[in-house]
């Protein structure tokens, strides 16, 4: 009997799965000679070379360079710009005094206005911020360029903002949101962000309420590589992370579109976000979504973008993005559901079906889920224990992370090739019906829950498809059975790639689990593989391989450096000091200052300093005291009033510093405000932690503390000053770093930092 052709069917789905990430962006082809009325990313890529020369997050001595570079890019292309500075205490009780370029292009209407938004702050200490986000102050400044060139006369006034303060705590977006006139006018926004340094550029719309009027406009701009689906936002809504916009969003009511790239995700916040390290062709991915959204918005009615419905929408090769309304969401569900019984039914008379072959078809498939739920779920603290030092990888994402996303791949196939092939008598069109019933299930459970994810309905009809035509035919043709896998290959094979890229390798789980599901998608095409159990070996094979290039690749070199770190800490209460590491697995360079022992004061982590993932102190060893000054902390005013007490203070460095921190453990604060900034009574009774606020300082500048307590409370403040000058102080001798290693990012790090405990009784 003719047998399916299993090589060639695996060799069209590689291929279909490599056309649809060669399709997701642009090529980069050098275009310096390029129109000057088109983008050009080598002419962008010059805006990223000179604005990521040095760290400039506020406070930095780049951060000016930067400052009055974009201003004279913006004036060369005859824009007015003016700088809006000023106090701003977000919602995460960070306070700074960020400084916002602005500029406008006057349009020919009286309708809302675009706003092109990107932020050119760096991440403190050490990241030079070439993604993050020069990137998207370079596409926006060599877009708006080449629109200024074709001298069209827009109809909607065109705002340029580009924010400070934004990894800071989205200082300058609410600065702008809560003061600057222009605010008001506002009624569509194009944000440019990135967590990484290269891939896709993801699109994720932001609206308070329906966001079929922006899908339905983005549609018509026709972007060339849409990447854009309604589950990304569902997820980024989850995560405790925020951009700019959310802030207009949150502030204003004003919708808008995010663009950001996650992949190479070890570069984000590090030392390694230079303008070497950008990928050419994400830079160049971000140019095709403002160039044509930036000529269709220019124009569009922004007045008649609010709507009250919602779209499921998601994009795939050939076809671009597709979209259709939530209300379709359950009755594609019902036809689904239909479909599945009629053709059960069709099944049951044509004799190809039996009621026993279909109830063990269950097996094999929920044995495939829980071996590779498994894996997927002990892989990453496996590999954390054969390789300690990726514990100070505090993304989560190593540098062989790709290669470990591939190894896992090959072993979840494998173990479904080599589960199913103990069911290898069992006839395929019996083991599909499982698959069926367990992703109609799921698809109504996301429909009730995650319906922004509803798309996932659509490989159900191929594979409906997929089961009616091996209900008709012993042997398919191969084309058309790869054919009706593409849904799946298409939308799933992102996914499985980005989850763990985005949100760290823990995310092995959803992307062994994911592999699984797909696999039984295309069950109707692996099901005719005769020998499976070889299919089983070649994804072991492939398994071994990509781990020994994993471990062949585990170590840090000067291209991709180990995160490391070292901070002075003196107690001017105690008048001691100590040093002290975040480091999991400490490098020869800090370890000759904190010894052998893993050994922390408990004291030191009583107090978590800057932490974006509240990561401790695992390392600390006594250290000499040096001649130190603290803050000045005055006390202004202690008085009564009524049945509360108010105690205002002016806390003045003494030396350089760039951040101040002040904790208490009191939860009796009933008004707290900063430099005459009330915060969020909300964050005073949600805080998690023992952080109060943390201001982070400009030219030395004082603050001002209001703090209102009940009258019989005890408040018990701790002050911690730091700066980012350990490496260079004089009174210390702390070599550089070697090249092997960076700065490790999302703590406080190569710091100096002083504490001082004062108790209000």
């Amino acid at each position: 009997m003719k047998r399916f052709p299993s090589t060639i069917s695996f060799l069209l789905l590689l291929a279909a799965i490599y056309w649809g990430f060669h399709t997701s962006m642009p090529i980069y082809e050098e275009d310096v000679s390029a129109p000057q009325t088109t983008f050009s990313t080598d002419r962008a890529l010059k805006h990223v070379k000179e604005i990521s020369k040095e760290p400039h997050a506020i406070g930095f001595p780049a951060h000016k360079k930067v400052q009055h570079y974009i201003v004279s890019e913006l004036e060369k292309m005859g824009l007015q710009t003016s700088l809006q500075t000023g106090y701003s205490v977000g919602d995460w009780g960070n306070m700074s005094k960020p400084e916002n370029i602005i500029a406008k292009i006057e349009g020919s209407g009286t309708g809302k206005a675009l706003l092109l938004l990107s932020h050119y702050d760096s991440h403190p200490h050490s990241s030079l911020g070439a993604s993050d986000a020069g990137s998207g102050v370079a596409t926006v400044l060599e877009s708006v360029r080449a629109f200024l060139g074709k001298e069209n006369k827009p109809k909607n006034d065109i705002i340029v903002l580009f924010t400070d303060g934004e990894e800071l705590g989205l200082n300058g977006a609410d600065l702008f949101v809560s003061q600057h006139e222009w605010a008001k006018e506002v009624g569509l926004i194009l944000n440019f962000e990135a967590r990484g340094s290269g891939g896709p550029s993801y699109t994720f719309v932001e609206t308070n309420r329906g966001n079929q009027q922006l899908i339905s406009e983005f549609i018509k701009a026709n972007p060339k590589y849409p990447m854009a689906n309604s589950l990304y936002y569902s997820i980024y809504k989850m995560l405790p992370n925020d951009t700019d916009l959310t802030v207009f969003r949150e502030g204003r009511d004003i919708q808008g579109f995010n663009f950001a790239f996650i992949d190479d995700h070890f570069d984000y916040h590090t030392a390694q976000d230079t303008y070497e390290r950008l990928d050419k062709k994400t830079l160049a991915h971000q140019g095709s979504y403002l160039t044509p959204l930036l000529a269709h918005f220019s124009k569009a009615n922004l007045n008649e973008l609010v709507s009250p419905n919602d779209y499921v929408y998601f994009n795939m090769p050939v076809f671009g993005v597709i979209s259709y309304p939530f209300d379709w969401i359950w009755p594609m569900l019902a036809l689904a559901s239909m479909l599945f019984v009629c053709i059960l039914a069709y099944g049951y008379k044509k004799k190809a079906l039996t009621t026993n072959g279909i109830f063990i078809g269950f097996v094999p498939l929920f044995l495939s889920l829980i071996i590779n739920g498994l894996l997927g779920y002990f892989g990453w603290p496996v590999l954390k224990w054969l390789y300690p030092a990726y514990n100070d990888m505090l993304h989560g994402f190593t540098y062989n992370g790709y290669t470990y996303i591939f190894a896992f791949v090959c072993l979840s196939i494998a173990v479904c090739f080599g589960v199913y092939h103990k069911f290898r008598k069992q006839a395929t069109t019996n083991l599909v019906v499982a698959p069926l019933f367990l992703w109609i299930v799921l698809c109504a459970i996301i429909a009730q829950y995650l319906p922004g994810a509803s798309f996932f309905i659509v490989p159900i009809f191929a594979l409906l498809a997929s089961w009616y035509v091996i209900l008709n035919q012993k042997v398919p043709r191969v084309l058309l059975m790869v054919f009706l896998g593409l849904p799946a290959i298409w939308l799933y094979a992102p996914l499985v790639k980005g989850f763990p890229v985005g949100l760290g390798l823990k995310m092995l789980l959803g992307c062994t689990l994911l592999v699984t599901l797909t696999f039984i998608l295309l069950l109707p095409i692996f099901g005719m593989y005769k020998r499976k159990k070889k299919w089983f070996y070649y994804g072991i094979l492939a398994l071994i391989v990509s781990m020994i290039y994993a471990h062949i690749h585990s170590g840090f070199d000067a291209e991709n450096g180990k995160p490391s770190s070292l901070v002075y800490l003196l107690d001017t209460d105690t008048n001691t000091a100590q040093w002290a590491s975040y480091d999991q697995v400490p490098i020869e360079w800090n370890q000759a200052f904190l010894g052998k022992e893993n050994d922390v004061d408990g004291r030191l982590n009583k107090n978590v300093i800057g932490s974006k993932y509240n990561t401790p102190f695992t390392h600390s060893k006594t250290a000499p005291i040096k001649i130190i000054d603290g803050p000045k902390i005055e006390t202004v005013r202690d008085t009564l009033i009524g049945s509360n007490r108010i105690i205002e203070l002016c806390i003045t460095p003494q030396r350089n510093v760039n951040r101040l921190d002040v904790f208490t453990e009191s939860m009796a604060i009933e008004k707290l405000k900063i430099n005459r900034l009330e915060l969020s009574p909300f964050y005073l009774e949600e805080r998690k932690t023992n952080k109060l606020f943390t201001h982070y300082i400009t030219d030395d500048a004082y603050t001002e503390l209001e703090i209102t307590i009940p009258l019989d409370s005890i408040v018990e403040l701790t002050f911690c000053e730091a700066s980012n000058d350990l490496l260079e102080h004089p009174l210390f001798e702390v070599p550089e770093r070697p090249e092997t290693s960076i700065p490790m990012p999302f703590v406080l790090n190569d710091a100096i930092i002083t504490t001082k405990t004062i108790k209000f009784e």
